[in-house]
């Protein structure tokens, strides 16, 4: 059995959110192809999507400030936000349409409704919240928006964050009610379940060590058996690279032209977790701050409420750190032997660049526990270390690649795919806000990669996301019924969005 040769017709590599999206979606488009799946780990959403490696935002720029920035005449530019926005209501209806259809169940296990909230200190922050709560509160994506200046209606909004704070604090916050907590690893197992009903072959513990083409086009994967030891081949007419940090290797091995003149740099997060139920109580939304001078947009402060396990706990972070791997399970040797000829420049470029993130990540990992929770008191004056523990997240690989905008070696902030000019392979590079829009990321790769086929498919489409190929923001009416549905449909539906909708 150690060199069987399998012919399918798609892989996809890396049992994460990413793969379990795209096999989902295309389960229901074309129900009888084969589909098989490789995984180096013993289960699905173990990486980046594992509820512990990730901030469980479902990141729609209710409250994530580096999605609005301040323009030189002083407005706020909210395209980006926008585009987050709607990206997050499609992966909405799509959650919506697989519980409507009885494919996965019990939706409160992986998402729950939470309040938004972006908070700021210091009269210049003040004066830019405001401003942007102008811009998105006439927007009707972000219908139902709050700011308060007011330290008694702050007090009822964040009670953990006021107590204790000198009365002459110039602090406001944005709250939304319609945000939401998103258990991604729940909802990855979810998926690969239901993929496993679909006859989908998913083998763990398989490691894809190499990959050419094949004179009819077609991939060629050379695959080991992680348990047996044994190296088996399979074939695929598509294959998709979703593999979080591993990707990028993989991608290399691809040898497409596409894969050239990319590189990645790797940034490890560690949140605190607070182990006093009492402390956990007093706090109910996710807050997110303003990330640091210098600090990449990964590294905004927050204070998140989470849903784990069945269980409400509080999450602060994250602070950057740096390890030389590219998973949390992968090598000490994966951003050195990521480094090609091809890309060699690029990287150069890069490190160049961005000597205060350099240091800033050599100070974030420096930190003691007491200094961390220095920054903690900036959120929670009160804050008490022995209430407070340390949990090391996911590593998250940022793309580096040359733009025109930024000239040799820019670092990207985002998530990028990059396919092959005939769409037999593509790849998922880079972070947040990726799983949040995981499904909106997936239909560009199903566009990219299968155009003949898109015409057929669309009807399909549109009943799995009616706002497909639609901007909700032009159409209320359309935004409005798609909010109410998939809220009753989620189990999000409470008084308060039953008024905002």
């Amino acid at each position: 059995m150690s060199d069987r040769q399998t012919k399918t017709d798609v892989i996809l590599i890396g049992a994460g959110i990413m793969s379990a999206t795209l096999g989902s979606l295309l389960k229901e488009l074309v129900p009888d192809w084969e589909i098989t799946v490789f995984e180096k780990l013993a289960n699905a959403g173990e990486e980046s999507s594992n509820e512990w490696n990730n901030a469980g935002t479902g990141h729609a720029a209710l409250c994530e400030l580096n999605y609005t920035n301040e323009k030189p005449d002083g407005s706020i530019d909210i395209t980006k936000a926008i585009n987050i926005n709607e990206q997050f209501q499609v992966s909405m209806q799509f959650w919506s349409y697989l519980v409507k259809s009885n494919l996965i169940r019990n939706p409160q296990e992986f998402i729950m409704p939470l309040p938004h909230m972006s908070m700021v200190q210091g009269e210049k922050n003040v004066e830019f919240l405001k401003k942007r709560y102008e811009a998105l509160s006439n927007n009707p994506l972000f219908q139902g928006m709050e700011f308060s200046d007011n330290p008694e209606k702050l007090m009822e909004w964040i009670p953990l964050i006021m107590e204790g704070r000198p009365s002459n604090e110039a602090i406001a916050a944005t709250k939304i009610d319609s945000g939401t907590d998103v258990n991604f690893g729940a909802l990855t197992r979810m998926l690969f379940d239901h993929l496993k009903t679909k006859n989908v072959d998913i083998k763990y513990e398989h490691s894809v060590e190499n990959m050419k083409r094949t004179s009819d086009g077609s991939w060629e994967l050379k695959v080991k058996n992680l348990e047996s030891g044994g190296v088996e081949h399979h074939t695929a007419k598509f294959v998709f690279i979703g593999g979080g940090g591993g990707s990028l290797h993989l991608l290399q091995k691809s040898g497409i032209p596409e894969s050239k003149h990319i590189g990645g740099f790797p940034v490890s997060g560690i949140f605190m977790v607070c182990n006093n139920p009492e402390v956990v109580e007093q706090h109910h939304a996710k807050v997110y701050g303003k990330a640091k001078v210098g600090a990449p947009p990964m590294s905004v402060p927050h204070l998140d409420t989470r849903f784990i396990d069945n269980k409400k706990s509080l999450l602060f972070g994250p602070f950057a750190g740096f390890s030389p791997k590219f998973l949390k399970t992968g090598s000490m040797l994966d951003l050195v032997t990521s480094i090609k000829p091809n890309n060699l420049l690029t990287m150069l470029a890069a490190g160049a660049k961005e000597m205060t993130l350099t240091k800033y990540l050599i100070q974030q990992v420096m930190l003691s526990k007491e200094q961390r929770m220095e920054e903690l008191r900036e959120f929670i004056p009160n804050a008490k270390s022995e209430d407070w523990g340390l949990v090391v997240a996911g590593q998250r690989v940022q793309v580096i690649k040359d733009t025109e905008a930024g000239g040799k070696g820019t670092l990207q902030f985002g998530t990028e795919v990059i396919s092959a000019a005939d769409g037999s392979i593509a790849a998922l590079l880079g972070a947040s806000p990726g799983a949040s829009t995981a499904v909106h990321v997936m239909l560009q790769v199903i566009k990219k990669c299968f155009p003949q086929y898109m015409n057929e498919w669309e009807a399909k489409i549109k009943e799995m996301i009616p706002s497909y190929g639609m901007s909700l923001m032009e159409n209320p009416d359309l935004l409005k019924e798609i909010h109410t549905s998939t809220a009753e449909t989620l189990g999000l539906a409470s008084k308060e969005l039953a008024t905002v909708s």
